[in-house]
């Protein structure tokens, strides 16, 4: 297994140096009228990069929104066959993702559909993961930073066999496909605490003593400040719930948020704020954004369930249960509170301490309901912590072999390879 000198550096000595161009068919995108209302909300997926912000899959099905055959044909906008791998060319550059099926793109991409003599899809997925800031690097513009389709074309990438290809995809996409599995399961375990949340203590069908659905089978209900409850149930404040620790947020030189970066995970809004917490949380918390983006369209609130060591902002709350209310029921009951009437501000919105903890909630007046149902939540969220966690050492698996696989530093073994060097 020698290796060769080539443009982009030491590669294996049968792989090659090609221009993107000569793989596969390099294809921008567009964008219909938006005030033609035919051609919208049809049934072909349009993606835009606002789509792939935050997308972790390798595949992408949809987006946010559709367009229409007649959209398609009076824009610049191209069917594109599955498998076709998407790049981000501008705001952002560099998101990657493949098409799960025939969609189209807005004319933030430069997509290719690989020649399959030549390319394995997959494999291009992963090499233009491992060359986005190559790429970054050579883009042009002036207000913003853009590859054009030129760029994209000429941009030279080193190609192993087709073969090989497939091997070195077939183990990243391994790791990749257990990822996405675990995040597909905690996914389902979440909607099914969700929906078992709403059933007990917003639809009131909790089980009674004969293990009936309370309010179906003629549970009696009273009146509250919030509407009919069940009886034995109570409106109580926020406060009664949770621990706030926000008072353990203490300003940190950059230096300092560095090296807490590289050890710890960070959430807020930014890992560039002046001021962010010094304090290095351990355990089980729900983080609430304090200001900003603190709510959905529907009043409901912008939530993090975290464990483990990690440090925050200045703009988040860090909640903990207390008394035999689990942050995962305080998770659960938050997601299902409209707070707006906590909201404060017209451009900058914020819930404030004071505003956060005299919230109303309703809770039975018994807890015993609490513990049957904060029993079923810990099973829950235990399989996602331990699928979640698997998931950080298989991603560092993955981010390690990466460059390490698509550079030839890492070699595959292959049969055919075998033969052909013995040839």
């Amino acid at each position: 297994m020698g290796y060769k000198e080539s443009e982009v550096g030491k590669i294996p000595v049968h792989w090659e140096i090609r221009q993107l161009s000569e793989i596969g068919e390099i294809v921008s995108g567009g964008t219909p009228n938006t005030k033609i209302e035919e051609y919208w909300n049809g049934n072909i997926p349009w993606i835009t990069p606002k789509d792939l912000s935050g997308f972790t899959d390798r595949y992408i099905y949809s987006g946010e929104r559709n367009i229409t055959e007649l959209g398609l044909e009076n824009s610049s906008a191209k069917l594109l066959p599955r498998n076709t791998v998407l790049f981000s060319s501008r705001a952002p550059i560099g998101y990657v993702a493949l098409a799960g099926d025939n969609l189209a793109t807005n004319q933030g991409f430069k997509s290719i559909i690989c020649d399959d003599k030549k390319a394995y899809p997959l494999f291009i997925y992963y090499l233009l993961k491992s060359k986005k800031n190559d790429i970054e690097n050579i883009a042009g513009g002036s207000t913003f930073k853009e590859v054009s389709g030129k760029v994209m074309k000429e941009f030279k990438v080193q190609i192993p066999p087709l073969t090989e290809q497939k091997a070195i995809a077939n183990i990243l996409s391994t790791l990749d496909e257990k990822i996405e599995t675990n995040n597909q399961i905690n996914e389902k375990l979440e909607e099914m605490a969700q929906a078992l949340f709403k059933h007990w203590f917003v639809d009131f069908e909790f089980p009674n003593e004969n293990g009936k659905p309370y309010k179906s089978s003629g549970g009696e209900m009273v009146e509250s400040e919030l509407g009919m409850i069940p009886k034995g149930w109570k409106v109580s404040k926020l406060s009664e719930l949770i621990t706030l620790y926000d008072s353990k947020r203490i300003p940190l030189s950059k230096n300092e948020r560095d090296k807490r970066e590289k050890i710890y995970p960070y959430y807020g809004a930014s890992s560039l704020m002046d001021y962010v917490d010094d304090y290095i949380f351990d355990g089980v918390y729900v983080l609430l954004g304090e200001d900003g983006t603190v709510i959905d369209e529907l009043g409901y609130p912008i939530l993090q369930y975290v464990w483990g060591k990690f440090w925050v902002n200045n703009h988040a709350h860090v909640i903990k249960g207390k008394n035999d209310y689990s942050e995962e029921f305080v998770y659960m009951l938050l997601k299902n509170t409209n707070v707006s009437s906590a909201v404060t501000g017209a451009v900058q919105l914020k819930i404030n301490q004071k505003n956060l903890k005299n919230l109303s909630v309703v809770i039975p007046e018994d807890t015993d309901l609490i513990k049957q149902f904060s029993g079923i939540l810990n099973y829950q969220f235990s399989i996602i912590r331990n699928n979640s966690d698997q998931n950080k050492v298989l991603t560092s698996i993955r981010d390690n072999l990466l460059p390490k696989l698509m550079s030839g530093e890492i070699r595959v073994p292959l049969d055919d390879e075998v033969l052909s060097e013995k040839n």
